[in-house]
């Protein structure tokens, strides 16, 4: 890790402070390439003008609308879950911060759509905790690969024994392993 460090800098993570919006963005995200994921952000932004992305703004939506913009299916069922959980106050996004990460994980998962890596990552690019290791990332588990020699991708045991040294500070060793994937050889 100290060579990746040393390589990538300072730790630097901007939160995303608007939670609602990095849940959808999540959910947008998963499964498609960055490529289509950035798309389909763009034309929901533009869809929803001049109004920003919220649950009041998606609440408004119907799932033909949100397939529109070019999400299937099952993803516009996902946001609008998620919108009437935030709208009716069963889910307060506001109140995450106090919370444990075992807590924030149970209450997101609760929703259709999101499951425990996008809680983990929402702990880490929206709460900014610190002590966060998300085992099941592809990222992360190439990065310790390559960084540890590894001939493959390692499982849940390999990693957390790995990362052991890590804590408490997983989230950044997460964040370093996810920029040593950036750097050539």
């Amino acid at each position: 890790m100290r060579d990746v460090i040393g390589k990538a800098g300072p730790f630097t993570l901007r939160l995303h402070r608007n939670r609602f919006r990095a849940l959808v963005f999540s959910i947008i995200g998963q499964q498609i390439s960055g490529k289509a994921a950035a798309a389909i952000r763009s034309r929901l932004v533009e869809y929803l003008k001049p109004q920003q992305i919220s649950a009041e703004s998606i609440a408004r939506l119907t799932p033909e609308q949100l397939r529109s913009v070019g999400l299937s299916q099952q993803k516009a069922a996902y946001l609008l879950d998620l919108t009437e959980r935030v709208a009716n106050g069963n889910l307060r996004l506001s109140r995450m911060a106090r919370m444990k990460d075992e807590q924030v994980i149970e209450a997101l998962t609760e929703v259709k759509g999101i499951g425990v890596w996008t809680a983990q990552m929402f702990l880490i690019f929206s709460l900014g905790r610190l002590d966060v290791f998300p085992h099941d990332d592809l990222g992360v588990r190439m990065a310790i690969r390559n960084l540890y020699g590894l001939d493959e991708l390692p499982n849940k045991d390999t990693s957390h024994r790995i990362a052991a040294p890590w804590r408490p500070y997983a989230s950044i060793a997460s964040w370093y392993c996810w920029r040593s994937l950036e750097f050539k050889d």
